[in-house]
């Protein structure tokens, strides 16, 4: 039972509810920019006229950021703070969304992946700061609930990217189908690229803007000391003695095949609705703008259940509960996966769902027992959402393999791999319950 000292949102007996509340609206932040960039895999595709492999290439420019940037964050905030690393994350974000202004007038296609992955090299400093900083603002025994507290705040900015992407560019940009635009003298064609790429590049500026006006805020706001210690340890011996615990190798594991199937069910609804609703007899440009409805449907789903999972969390153990949502998740993909009709795209929308709750889930057990290696652990735990650049390529290049399998098209059976990212969190959930109900040893 918690006392007064130390409590949800308490520390040592202070109130930590504004540093809670400044440092949570960074989680609304880079759930935005996840959100509002997952449609741009379709959009670059049509813009650019590209191969729908190419324009995943979106996800491997924005999730390697993560991959690249973690471990350079955790040093950076061992050394100097926890603060320091939200500000130097906010100020990396915003500069890579203020370079889509010079990528839209250089008017090809690879800058904007470069300033994707500068953006997000931001937001994998302020995740590895984050979460950790989330983790460490009150008791031990509520470090889980506190940080899905505070990650439920995140799909509410994913939503209003869902909500930016397909009221403010997909229903902005030229109506005009992929098929339509392979057909366009080089002229004609630039022109409306052009014209597509301004209103694309707004919601970046806009972000990008804010992120500056929050960056001041919090730089000039006292924030809280909390899990700024500085052990002296160095990084090797951390790591050492992290990948000795079993809880936390498994948990990074997890965390990699889960970030993949939540990239790949989020990126490829647009793909995978468009192609229901065809077959339907709907013109490409509608379809497309109904299946965003059903990605923000999602993500809606997503934020409520996240409310409602956090709250279940309260009496069922955090591993119990990950496993049975891991197990509804993968069930919901076999759906995807059989079904050719809209039934799949409800399934899919199920999908999120079972999600919410399992990425700070898999990241508060993972860092049961860790001591003070919180922050190099966090980063390993940070790094593995580069699940989110190497599945989408994959499922892609099944996609745009275009045959068919068992009578099944190929959109379907690229939900296979989701399929397998699922299981792999469920086995870990059971594991974790295991380890902590049963064992009491996070390294069996």
């Amino acid at each position: 039972m918690m006392n007064k000292e130390n409590g949800l949102l308490t520390k040592n007996g202070v109130s930590l509810l504004i540093p809670f509340i400044m440092i949570t609206s960074c989680f609304a932040l880079w759930g935005f920019a996840n959100d509002v960039t997952s449609p741009m895999v379709k959009a670059f595709s049509k813009i650019f006229r590209m191969s729908v492999t190419e324009g995943a290439l979106v996800q491997v420019a924005f999730y390697l950021g993560y991959f690249v940037m973690a471990f350079p964050a955790a040093l950076f905030i061992q050394k100097y703070s926890f603060k320091a690393g939200v500000l130097t994350g906010l100020g990396l974000y915003a500069t890579g969304a203020l370079l889509f202004i010079p990528a839209k007038f250089a008017g090809i296609y690879y800058p904007f992946l470069l300033a994707y992955f500068i953006m997000t090299c931001g937001l994998s400093f302020l995740e590895t700061s984050c979460n950790p900083y989330i983790y460490c603002m009150g008791s031990d025994e509520t470090a889980t609930q506190r940080l899905n507290l505070a990650q439920a705040f995140n799909p509410i900015g994913a939503v209003s990217g869902m909500y930016v992407a397909m009221y403010c560019v997909q229903a902005r940009i030229n109506p005009l189908s992929s098929a339509e635009r392979a057909t366009l003298p080089a002229e004609e064609f630039n022109a409306i690229k052009d014209a597509d790429l301004g209103v694309l590049i707004q919601p970046y500026v806009f972000i990008g803007l804010f992120i500056v006006l929050l960056f001041f805020a919090i730089k000039f706001t006292k924030m809280p000391m909390t899990g700024d210690t500085h052990t002296g340890k160095k990084l090797t011996q951390s790591l050492k003695e992290l990948f000795r615990m079993k809880n936390y190798r498994e948990g990074v594991v997890a965390q990699f095949f889960y970030i993949g199937a939540q990239v790949t069910c989020w990126t490829f609804i647009i793909q995978y609705g468009t192609h229901i609703l065809m077959s339907e007899g709907m013109g490409e440009t509608e379809a497309e703008i109904l299946s965003q409805k059903f990605n923000i449907a999602a993500l809606l789903l997503f934020t409520f259940s996240r409310f409602i999972c956090t709250w279940f969390l309260k009496y069922i153990q955090p591993g119990r509960l990950l496993s049975i949502l891991a197990v509804l998740g993968t069930i919901a993909t076999a759906g995807v996966i059989l079904l050719t009709n809209r039934g799949g795209l409800y399934c899919l929308v199920i999908i999120s769902g079972c999600m919410s709750l399992m990425f700070p889930t898999i990241y508060g057990i993972a860092l049961r027992g860790v001591g003070d290696n919180v922050k190099i652990g966090g980063a390993g735990l940070i790094m593995s959402i580069l699940g989110g650049s190497v599945f989408p390529p994959v499922q892609a290049g099944i996609i745009d393999w275009g045959g068919t399998l068992l009578g099944l098209p190929a959109t379907n059976i690229s939900f296979v791999i989701p399929l397998i990212c699922f299981i792999v969190v469920a086995a870990y959930g059971h594991r974790a319950y295991i380890r902590h109900n049963i064992k009491h040893d996070y390294n069996v």
